[in-house]
């Protein structure tokens, strides 16, 4: 087995490895940006090295830069995590040709399914069933639209080297083809340096489930069961269990065994995820599923197959790279349980899920019942470099309701601030009763978006806790709505206009009925310099008097459209003086790693317009700004 080990990543999936590297004895090496300089994964590691500036496109994307690293720190062997360059051929190849062990699948093997319209040829020729679509080398516009209004509508466009959600693009009409071509084309550019794309018809009711392969250098190839991945946003995965709701015996060994069939049809090595979308408005059926793509590395939601398997699959990485046979044979290995894992990212959903950047100032995960894949620590900082992932909560029981519960829990117990995240949006997601009957596919949470983002305001109990906070040595005890009582029975409902306390909750004023009875006093609230923040259900409010937030609600209420991180703007879609609908789109800015569209707050007309595309913005910065109509 190799000795030592540099992780090519960074974040959650680089201290994942070291855990393992670690106990089997392999010394670890880490490498780093400048912004990353103080990051967990650089302080766990044996030792650590610098290879550039922020931007991935400086540091862990360069290979020279990653090669410079194990040569001078000694490694013997190159991991490449997820993202980055773990599906660069040519990067795995110079990894072979500089004598260090690649742990990961052949240079040939991920060209071969790198490219999606050829490896959807190659599968088609083995055998494997894939989606109809157009997969031709011609990529003028004229013959990409006139492919989609063949196929049919709605249409799906992809990038042929994409990944991630990126670079994807659903179409429901003819009329809006060329400019989601465009945008997929842009996206897919930025993101992955190929501007190429396919076309697949749209299944109406998709699910999308994967099959995790493992293959050695010896001609082995097994499979480790199912995952469903269905619930998604915008392409992106937000919680993935296993094994799959309503996967039967028939049809999970014909997923199954397809592929394996796909892995041996490029003669696969490692860790390998093969990727399927099915089409549930039956349930599933062996005859409603088809290859979609193959991701030869390791997938970001690999802990839950490690759940109901009991196996370490980065273990089984080091394990192939070195040379050694499978771990297992297929007949060993069997599914024990149910797991589900849900992506914690800086995200405010309130804001249409924009990335939140920031210092970590309160960082509280789930301390018990959940295994915890965490990229950042308290006291750290999300940059906008970097995908917005900041941890992995993952969950086992022995039932589907059981795990599901577990999670809903997991995510409610998690606090963090000032910067935003999904937690709340996720317990939702967990907790809501159409995906507890297993009720799931890929459009589930745009179906339910309103009722699974809105969050509402924070219980009475922790209101009346900030509200105290707040008040603090402001009241006389002689006049303090706490002191008058009504009788033995305390407040009445309405009974007097000084039982109603006035508060804002994140910008938006609330009143808040005083009951006489004692704030919670085991609530958590955090006392902030003019405002409180109180945290439930995996949500942060942040609560002031109305005498210290003038302005807490500037921004959309006011008609500006501010840049919620540093970005670039990729385009603009108005002028000064154009009158623009509610939920319009008034620009594109790109933003880690994503394009968001900043929409009209209200009907109104546009008085300003700083936003230039391809200017680079700050965070705050004024875009535009409108009027009412």
């Amino acid at each position: 087995m190799i000795s030592s080990l540099l992780v090519a990543n960074r974040g959650e999936i680089a201290r994942r490895i070291f855990r393992t590297a670690r106990r089997l004895g392999i010394r670890t090496i880490a490498v780093y940006s400048e912004a990353d300089a103080a990051a967990p994964h650089v302080r766990e590691a044996d030792e650590a090295f610098l290879i550039g500036p922020a931007p991935a496109r400086e540091s862990y994307l360069l290979p020279e830069r990653i090669l410079e690293a194990a040569r001078q720190t000694g490694a013997e062997a190159i991991h490449p995590g997820y993202g980055f360059l773990s599906e660069n051929a040519d990067f795995a190849r110079a990894v072979a040709g500089a004598g260090l062990v690649w742990i990961g699948p052949p240079a040939s093997a991920i060209e071969a399914m790198g490219l999606k319209d050829a490896a959807k040829q190659r599968m088609a020729d083995a055998g494997v069933p894939v989606t109809p679509g157009y997969l031709g080398a011609d990529q003028s516009a004229e013959r990409l639209q006139r492919e989609a209004d063949a196929i049919g509508y709605p249409v799906l466009i992809k990038a042929v080297a994409g990944g991630g959600g990126k670079g994807m693009r659903k179409v429901l009409q003819a009329g809006d083809f060329a400019a989601a071509l465009a945008s997929c084309q842009r996206e897919a550019a930025a993101s992955f340096g190929d501007d190429r794309v396919l076309l697949e018809t749209y299944v109406s009711r998709p699910r999308h489930i994967e099959v995790q392969v493992f293959g050695d250098r010896h001609g082995n190839v097994v499979h480790l069961f199912e995952r469903d991945c269905s619930l998604q946003r915008r392409h992106q995965k937000v919680i993935e269990e296993a094994p799959a709701p309503g996967m039967d015996d028939v049809t999970r060994a014909a997923i199954c065994d397809a592929a394996v069939k796909a892995a041996r049809a490029v003669a696969y090595e490692g860790a390998g995820t093969v990727e399927f979308i099915a089409d549930a408005s039956e349930g599933l059926r062996a005859d409603r599923i088809w290859f979609m793509e193959m991701n030869t590395r390791l997938q970001v939601e690999h802990p839950v197959t490690e759940m109901i398997t009991g196996q370490d699959l980065v273990e089984w990485q080091i394990r192939v790279a070195s040379g050694e046979y499978l771990p297992l044979r297929q007949d060993q290995i069997a599914i024990s349980g149910w797991a589900m894992e849900a992506r914690l990212y800086a995200e405010n959903p309130a804001t249409g899920f924009l990335p939140s950047t920031g210092r970590l100032e309160h960082f509280h995960l789930p301390v018990s019942g959940a295994r915890i894949d965490s990229a950042v620590e308290a006291g750290g900082e999300v940059t906008p470099f970097y995908d917005p992932m900041i941890a992995k909560i993952i969950v086992h029981g022995p039932d589907r309701r059981t795990a599901a519960g577990r999670l809903a829990a997991s995510c409610r117990e998690t606090r963090v601030w000032p910067v935003r995240t999904n937690a709340g949006f996720l317990a939702r997601c967990a907790g809501q009763a159409d995906f507890l009957a297993g009720d799931v596919d890929t459009g589930f949470i745009e179906a339910r978006s309103e009722a699974l983002i809105a969050r509402g305001l924070p219980s009475n109990s922790l209101l009346q806790a900030a509200y105290d906070r707040l008040e603090g040595d402001r009241i006389d005890p002689a006049t303090s709505p706490w002191s008058r009582r009504t009788g033995a029975l305390g407040f009445r409902l309405n009974a007097r206009s000084s039982s109603v306390a006035r508060l804002v909750c994140d910008g938006q004023a609330t009143e808040l009925t005083l009951t006489g009875e004692a704030p919670d006093a085991q609530a958590t609230v955090l006392q902030q310099d003019g405002f409180a923040v109180v945290f439930e259900q995996g949500e942060a409010y942040e609560i002031a008097l109305p005498s210290a937030a003038s302005g807490a609600a500037a921004g959309a209420s006011d008609g500006s459209i501010l840049s919620p991180m540093p970005g670039r703007v990729v385009s603009v879609s108005t002028r000064i003086g154009d009158r623009v609908s509610k939920g319009q789109t008034l620009l594109v800015l790109e933003a880690m790693k994503m394009e968001h569209a900043m929409a009209a707050p209200f009907d109104g007309v546009v008085t300003e317009l700083s936003a230039v595309a391809g200017g680079q913005v700050s965070e705050g910065i004024v875009l535009a700004r409108l009027e009412p109509a």
